[in-house]
Formats: structure tokens, C-alpha cells, sequence
């Protein structure tokens, strides 16, 4: 790959000689979806930035129920891991690749490096922790005032855009993880928007009408 391959991907680094620092000392990665990129208790190792695909950011609790947070879209990295960088503590986060992915993956010594030498690297930074505050504000938002059946809706919302389709592959208890809540309740909810002919329900597959959104937003 060369800087100029990069900044295709990373069109908001325009500085050449970042996308050169970038690419010298990063590492491309081409991953599978399914694969756990970091478990709570690891020490991160390097900073990941999405070429393409995405990947899941979960919060664990003691019994190994996930919370979701936030996905890592194409040109994102992630401001936990950033966190655990500058504090050098272990991760809290689970990482999960929801979608093939390329990445390049910047490892934790020429951190402190690109944030003194380049304002882009530090801009990039600065942006990264204010959006992914504010994404943490809607799932803490999410658990504390929402109910289950909205919290199922948005999360339906979420996943239509992030795949880009209107057909979910997903089982009832892997949405019941991600919503720390039980199988029985999520079944029982996806029926009453069986009911309304919202979405149609399959195998292992939830099938989702265009204007879902604008329904659930009347």
C-alpha cells in the first residue's frame, strides 16, 4: 500500500508525512469477521484504525454479559484503547470484528511520537474521545431510561445501517446479549413487531421493512 492508498482510506490525514509515519510504522491486518480482537484483562498493544469493515466495542460484566458501546467504522479507531495506551492499564472493552476488516494497527511506542510531531494525529485524537464520549452518554442513556422495546428498536436501526441491509443474520439470544437482557424477552418483543408487520421473522434471520426507522420514530 502507498500514502496515496492510504489517504483514499484516511482522506481526513492529508499530511504526507503522517500517512508515511502511518504506514512505516503501522501494521495492515486483514481479519474475519467473528474474530475477538481483545478481551477485558488484556494489555493493549497497538491502536487499531479501520480501512474497512467495522468492529464491535462491548463492556463485560463479572458474570460475561456484554453491554454494546459502539461500533469502529471505516477511518475510526477506538478512544478506550486509546485510554489504556496513556494510562498503560489493562483493556475493559471486548472487541469483536462484526465484518471482514482491514485495519492498520499503530503500536502504543510511537503514540506520544505522532501526537507531538503532528497536529492531525493529535486533532484526530481529540475528535476520537469527544465522539466516542458522546456515544457512551446514548448507551448509558440506553440502559438507564430506555425500555427494552426501544433499546431493541434502535438497536435493529443500528445494525440495518451498519451491514447496509434490511436483512439481519443474528440469533435471539446473541441480540440478548448485546442487550443484557434474556432470550424469552427478546423473542417476545420481536413478535409484537412481527405483529405490526414491521419485520418478518426467520431462521436465525430478522427481516426488517424499509421505513422501519421512520415507523419507529412516529
Amino acid at each position: 500500500m502507498t500514502t496515496k492508498d492510504l489517504k483514499e482510506y484516511l482522506p481526513n490525514f492529508t499530511d504526507p508525512e503522517l500517512l508515511k509515519q502511518i504506514l512505516d510504522k503501522g501494521q495492515i491486518m486483514e481479519l474475519e469477521a467473528g474474530k475477538v480482537m481483545m478481551e477485558p484483562g488484556q494489555f493493549v498493544k497497538m491502536v487499531p484504525i479501520v480501512l474497512e469493515g467495522s468492529i464491535k466495542i462491548s463492556r463485560m460484566d463479572e458474570e460475561g454479559r456484554e453491554l454494546f458501546l459502539y461500533f469502529l467504522d471505516a477511518g475510526e479507531t477506538c478512544a478506550l484503547s486509546l485510554t489504556c495506551c496513556s494510562s498503560m492499564k489493562p483493556s475493559e472493552i471486548k472487541a469483536v470484528v462484526e465484518e471482514d476488516t482491514m485495519l492498520i494497527g499503530i503500536p502504543i511506542t510511537v503514540l506520544d511520537q505522532f501526537s507531538d510531531e503532528f497536529k492531525q494525529w493529535k486533532d484526530f485524537v481529540s475528535n476520537t474521545y469527544q465522539r466516542r464520549f458522546q456515544e457512551l452518554l446514548v448507551a448509558l442513556d440506553a440502559v438507564a431510561f430506555k425500555r427494552m422495546d426501544e433499546r431493541l428498536m434502535r438497536f435493529i436501526v443500528t445494525k440495518m445501517k451498519q451491514h447496509k441491509t434490511n436483512e439481519l443474520h443474528t440469533t435471539h439470544q446473541e441480540i440478548a446479549n448485546e442487550l443484557t437482557t434474556s432470550r424469552e424477552v427478546v423473542s417476545r418483543l420481536l413478535k409484537q413487531l412481527e405483529k405490526k408487520k414491521w419485520i418478518e421473522l426467520g431462521r436465525n434471520v430478522i427481516y426488517i421493512r424499509d421505513d422501519f426507522e421512520e415507523l419507529i420514530s412516529k
